[in-house]
C-alpha cells in the first residue's frame, strides 16, 4: 500500500514533482510521481559529496582534522560550514569555527582537496565511491560538488537507505556525520534566516529546535538532511525510522516554505 500523504505533491505549484519514503530496513512504503525522472539537485548534492569525503576519510586518503581550505581550517570545518569562507566566493569572512557560514565555496574546496589527495577528479571519485556501489546509475555530478548534482527519486532512495543502514561506511562515521559539529555556533540558514544555534553535522543539516524550518513541526530534533534551491529535499528522521525524498522542477521559494512542512507532517503521521 502506497502512502496517501505523498499525493500531496500534486497540489504543489510545480510542473513536475516526484517523492518517495524509504524505511531504515530498506523497504519503500510509498512513491509518487515520475521517480525515474532526472532533476537538478542544487544543494541536495552536498550530502552525496560529503558521503564521498567520508569514504575518502575511511580509506585513509584524508583525515577529518587535517588542514584544508583557508588557513586554520580543516576538512571537518569545510564539511560543517565553519571554515569562514563566504557563501559563493573563495574569500575568508571569519575565523574557522567561529560562525556557521553556509558556503558553496567550502564544498568546492573540499572537492579539490579530495581530488588532490586521491589523484582522482572529484566527480569520478564520487561515482566510484558512492554512486556505483549503491546502483545510482542515473545520478551524476556535472560541475560543483556544492550544487551541480543531477539525480532521480529512485536513486536518492538508495542513498537514503544507505545512510540509515550504512554499508559503504562504518556506522560510527555516519553517527558522527549526523552529530552537531561545533555546538552553539550561530548563523544563517539559507531561506530561513538567522538561527541560534544553526546546528550542522558533516555535510548534513540538523533540525534540532530550529524555527522556522523546512521539515515538519512533528519532525524529531534528530532529523537531518538537506534542501536545494531547485525545489528539492531529502530528510532522514531516525526517530521515525524513515527518510523522505522530494524533487521538483520549480525553484525554492515561498511555495516551498508553505508546502513542505505540511507535507512532512502528513508523511510522518501516516508512518
Amino acid at each position: 500500500m502506497s502512502l496517501q500523504s505523498l499525493a500531496l505533491i500534486e497540489k504543489w505549484p510545480v510542473s513536475t514533482a516526484a517523492a518517495a519514503v524509504v524505511r531504515a530496513d530498506g523497504t519503500v512504503p510509498g512513491v509518487h510521481g515520475p521517480t525515474s525522472q532526472r532533476f537538478a539537485l542544487a544543494s541536495v548534492t552536498k550530502p552525496l559529496a560529503a558521503y564521498a569525503v567520508l569514504v575518502a576519510y575511511e580509506e585513509g586518503a584524508v583525515e577529518l582534522d587535517e588542514p584544508a581550505g583557508p588557513e586554520g581550517s580543516t576538512v571537518r570545518h569545510l564539511l560543517a560550514h565553519t571554515s569562514g569562507l563566504a557563501f559563493d566566493e573563495h574569500r575568508v569572512t571569519a575565523a574557522p569555527g567561529q560562525r556557521r557560514l553556509y558556503s558553496n565555496a567550502g564544498f568546492e574546496q573540499l572537492g579539490d582537496h579530495i581530488a588532490k589527495a586521491t589523484e582522482i577528479p572529484f566527480a569520478e571519485y564520487l561515482k566510484q565511491a558512492v554512486l556505483e556501489p549503491l546502483g545510482m546509475v542515473n545520478t551524476s555530478l556535472d560541475g560543483s560538488p556544492a550544487k551541480d548534482g543531477v539525480s532521480t527519486v529512485d536513486d536518492l532512495v538508495r542513498f537514503a537507505a544507505e545512510v540509515q543502514a550504512p554499508r559503504l561506511l562504518d556506522p560510527r562515521t555516519v553517527v558522527e556525520a549526523m552529530t552537531v559539529q561545533y555546538p552553539g555556533t550561530k548563523g544563517v540558514l539559507p531561506g530561513y534566516g538567522h538561527q541560534n544555534p544553526n546546528d550542522w553535522g558533516l555535510g548534513f543539516e540538523i533540525r534540532d529546535s530550529k524555527s522556522p524550518h523546512w521539515t515538519g513541526s512533528s519532525s524529531s530534533p534528530r532529523t537531518f538532511g538537506h534542501f536545494g534551491q531547485s525545489g528539492t529535499f531529502l530528510w532522514i528522521d531516525p526517530v521515525a525510522g524513515a527518510a523522505c525524498v522530494a524533487l521538483t522542477d520549480r525553484a525554492f521559494g515561498p511555495w516551498a516554505v508553505e508546502a513542505w512542512p505540511t507535507f512532512t507532517d502528513a508523511v510522518l503521521a501516516e508512518l
